[in-house]
This record gives C-alpha cells, sequence and structure tokens, in this order.
C-alpha cells in the first residue's frame, strides 16, 4: 500500500482544522499566526498533491512557491503590527485591542 492523494488530503485536512481552530480559539496575536501558517501550509500540501497525481504539470509547484512567499510577506508585516501593538499596549491579546489610533 503506496501513499496516495487520499492521504495527503487527510494530512491537509488536519492541519487546516488545527490551523483554523488556533485562528478562532487564540487570544494571543503569535498564536493566530501561526494557525494562519497552518492554513497556508495545508494548501500548500493540496496544491502539491494535485500536481503529483494530477499530472506531471509544475503548477502545483508555482502555486506553492507563490504561496511561501505570501507566508512570508505575511510573517513580516504581522511582526511588525505587533510590534507596534506591544509597544503601545504592553501586551498582544487581540481581543483586548479596541483603538489602535489614539
Amino acid at each position: 500500500m503506496g501513499i496516495g492523494l487520499t492521504h495527503y488530503l487527510i494530512l491537509s485536512g488536519i492541519l487546516f482544522a488545527i490551523g483554523l481552530f488556533a485562528v478562532i480559539t487564540r487570544r494571543n496575536a503569535i498564536m493566530v499566526l501561526m494557525g494562519l501558517e497552518l492554513i497556508l501550509n495545508s494548501a500548500n500540501i493540496n496544491f502539491i498533491a494535485f500536481s503529483r497525481f494530477g499530472g506531471i504539470n509544475l503548477d502545483g509547484q508555482v502555486a506553492a512557491i507563490f504561496v511561501i512567499v505570501l507566508a512570508v510577506t505575511e510573517a513580516a508585516i504581522a511582526l511588525a503590527i505587533i510590534l507596534n501593538i506591544y509597544q503601545n499596549y504592553k501586551h498582544i491579546r487581540i481581543d483586548e485591542i479596541n483603538k489602535l489610533k489614539e
């Protein structure tokens, strides 16, 4: 029994569910970012799996590289925002921040 498309889709679904749970339930901004990264990684697994099992084209790999670049820029911008929030409020609990501009 080899590893097939179903195995990749199950792994991707589990990663997506964990990431979605982290985004919805966490109050810490860093944990929300980690959840978003898990969601993006589950999309990458889907792109690569469908590219491998769907044919010999490189569309999935190109899309995965694009998602990786998107994740890097999202992390850099979000971390800059989190540092600014911490500098102003001395915490990073996102549910207690109601005014970013004073």
